[in-house]
């Protein structure tokens, strides 16, 4: 099928890698729980994003470059690196409240960050770009491998996958959101939290 060779076990086995708990998981988990369900599923978006994007890098050969040069992955490692350890501090320094209600203007720029964010979290990640090059041939018919079709039909399965799992995910942690909304420094001690966690995921790409 269009070059594509076993396409239910690369759902399954796609699947299995997007349930697996990660840096991912954890940014959409945060996201729910700390900002609501919205901001959980526009994350998703903009994560979901970035995985069309590690696709067409590996459509078009670029992360071959990436996987042979060693200064071109140490750049964008630490690129992503940097931006999580960045939102993690500004998170962890924010002391205002969390779930205080917010016009309409805000609600739209909180819409835009989150997107950015989670599209950031993800294309900024070198190892994700490394994974689709090593995982996505294996459903690739040989003949096929220089064809960019399987690469993107590939990638924008594991994007629909990855949207339906983090909806359902962020449906279920949304709503201990709820529980902490009534406690008055719930806000400031889940933006510490969250921002601990940011900077533990960024330190973890630098070093890991």
């Amino acid at each position: 099928m269009l070059g594509i060779e076993n396409f239910m076990t690369f759902m399954v086995t796609a699947l299995l890698f997007i349930m697996t708990p990660g840096i991912d998981t954890v940014f959409i988990l945060n996201k729910s729980i700390g900002q609501g369900r919205k901001s959980g599923i526009v994350s998703a978006m903009g994560i979901n994003t970035g995985v069309l994007t590690h696709t067409f890098l590996s459509a078009i050969g670029l992360t071959v470059l990436i996987a042979k040069s060693a200064i071109a992955f140490m750049v964008i490692k630490y690129i992503g690196a940097a931006y999580l350890i960045h939102i993690g501090v500004k998170k962890y320094r924010d002391t205002s409240v969390l779930f205080a209600d917010n016009c309409v203007s805000e609600v739209k720029n909180s819409s835009k960050t989150d997107f950015w964010s989670g599209f950031f979290t993800n294309s900024l990640n070198p190892k994700v770009a490394l994974f689709f090059l090593a995982f996505f041939p294996q459903f690739i018919t040989p003949s096929k491998l220089e064809d960019p079709v399987p690469f993107v039909l590939l990638g924008i399965t594991f994007a629909i996958i990855g949207v339906v799992w983090y909806v359902v995910l962020t449906l279920f942690a949304s709503t201990f959101s709820t529980k902490i909304k009534g406690r008055p420094n719930s806000g400031i001690l889940l933006n510490k939290i969250s921002g601990f966690v940011f900077v533990l995921m960024g330190l973890q790409i630098a070093f890991g």
